[in-house]
């Protein structure tokens, strides 16, 4: 048997994250990304239909749509970027 260490964390993003500041960022943005996606979908909106509702392109709200979580930055006016 080994002796290698399991380390455990609260959270996924505490896992990926190098600090505890940039963890709380990325929980952040996965919450905004995901409550875009189900107002979209409540809404029954085109990508298109979106992008014009949110002030930004179609293929801005298709990043956010498909999780890349990298696209999306909490620090500007229009949340998505």
């Amino acid at each position: 048997m080994s002796n290698t260490e399991i380390e455990t964390f609260d959270s996924v993003w505490d896992a990926i994250a190098d600090t505890s500041a940039e963890a709380a960022n990325l929980k952040l943005r996965s919450q905004l990304m995901e409550q875009i996606g189900t107002i979209v979908v409540e809404q029954g909106w085109t990508q298109h239909e979106a992008a014009i509702h949110c002030g930004v392109t179609q293929p801005r709200i298709n990043d956010l749509l498909r999780g890349r979580i990298s696209r999306l930055k909490t620090s500007s006016p229009t949340i998505p970027t």
